[in-house]
């Protein structure tokens, strides 16, 4: 199954279905193969239910900015290019306020399947 995405764009965006303790939305992740895991916006989390209060691990990530602490926590549910995570490992990060993405789908999403990016015909397969 293939899904499109805007070739003439700076960052190819992958609209996620994420599932928290309050309901479900469609949030929108910069595809990050540079990136080693999934991070979302920690207001869109909470918005969902998630209390961050409550994450009992932290994990050290760098970003261009710098060295940070993020919780890590399990989300209920994420989909994404046809594929499902139940209980996904998530890193929960402060984006900032111009940032045009949720957040961003990582390489933990991404490990044991086949990923495609046609340019010509601007779609996206993961199988």
């Amino acid at each position: 199954m293939s899904f499109p995405f805007n070739s003439q764009s700076g960052l190819i965006i992958v609209q996620v279905e994420l599932t928290g303790p309050t309901g479900n939305a469609i949030l929108s992740l910069a595809l990050d193969t540079g990136a080693t895991a999934t991070a979302i916006n920690q207001g869109r989390l909470m918005r969902l239910g998630y209390d961050l209060a409550l994450a009992t691990d932290r994990v050290q990530i760098t970003t261009g900015s710098g060295v940070e602490f993020v919780p890590r926590l399990s989300i209920t549910r994420l989909k994404a290019l046809g594929q499902e995570r139940l209980n996904f490992p998530i890193l929960a990060h402060t984006l900032p306020p111009s940032a045009s993405v949720d957040g961003v789908l990582g390489l933990d999403f991404l490990r044991g399947h086949a990923l495609a990016i046609d340019f010509r015909q601007a779609q996206l397969t993961l199988s």
